[in-house]
């Protein structure tokens, strides 16, 4: 489950280094700079949330609404 920025981070660059992507390959693929994949995979706090959901999508890390679900 992501709760926290540092999750979301693990989770993207487990999903990237599974796909075989560098850190630069994924920042090339959704037209972001590297340091902004560097700084998101270490769970920094203040990442941009469009940039952030770019970069899960691409490592096809899913964000799913569970809110009223029994």
């Amino acid at each position: 489950m992501i709760v926290t920025a540092e999750d979301f981070g693990r989770q993207v660059a487990e999903a990237r280094r599974a796909l075989g992507l560098t850190q630069r390959d994924l920042a090339l693929a959704i037209g972001t700079g590297e340091r902004f994949i560097v700084e998101l995979e270490a769970g920094k706090a203040t990442a941009q949330l469009g940039k952030a959901l770019a970069a899960a999508k691409a490592v096809g890390v899913r964000l799913e609404n569970t809110a009223g679900r029994r």
